[in-house]
């Protein structure tokens, strides 16, 4: 899966990661954070959950169990060696004002993955990664984005939901569930 959030996502990231089981899909991840503050993020996160949480490093292996966050200022993307998905960072220009982008996450997402993967929209401002959903959404890829009620800014869900690149909406108590079912609709097709 990956997952994309902004104003209000620490929160969310942490409620989402939290819930799911110690054997959850491969997770990459990119919320909008300054430098320096996304590894002691992912720290936090790695001692309240079941799964591993750590700031992501080229040649990381995206593999069950494990969420990699793109540490600030550096674009994460996917790319897959064989059978393996791996993570990169990338130092590119800024994409809508942002490095890490969202957009280029799940962009490269839909290049590398195709519709073996599912993308995930949570609270933000901003339009940051519809684009890049859409381009999932059109290589076969099930997207998720949260809803309105349990958003603490519904830009980046509303613009992705309004370019028609998510095919479910769920509110935040429910978005763990949603990520483990539809991966595993992912792993079965």
């Amino acid at each position: 899966a990956v997952i994309g959030a902004s104003t209000g996502g620490t929160e969310a990231l942490r409620v989402v990661l939290e819930a799911l089981p110690p054997d959850a899909p491969g997770i990459a991840i990119v919320q909008h954070m300054p430098e320096y503050f996304t590894g002691q993020f992912a720290k936090r996160l790695d001692q309240s959950c079941r799964i591993e949480v750590k700031e992501a490093a080229p040649g990381d292996r995206l593999v069950p169990g494990r969420a990699l966050i793109a540490p600030g200022n550096r674009h994460l993307v996917v790319r897959r060696t064989g059978a393996l998905y791996v993570t990169d960072l990338v130092d590119g220009e800024r994409v809508g004002h942002h490095r890490p982008s969202v957009d280029v996450l799940f962009h490269s997402a839909a290049e590398a993955c195709g519709r073996n993967v599912m993308g995930v929209i949570l609270t933000g401002m901003g339009a940051d990664g519809a684009r890049g959903m859409l381009e999932m959404r059109n290589a076969g890829a099930f997207n998720v984005a949260q809803d309105e009620a349990t958003s603490v800014v519904y830009g980046m869900p509303r613009a992705a939901i309004a370019l028609g690149a998510a095919g479910t909406i769920a509110g935040l108590d429910r978005m763990a569930t949603t990520i483990v079912r539809g991966l595993r609709r992912v792993e079965a097709a």
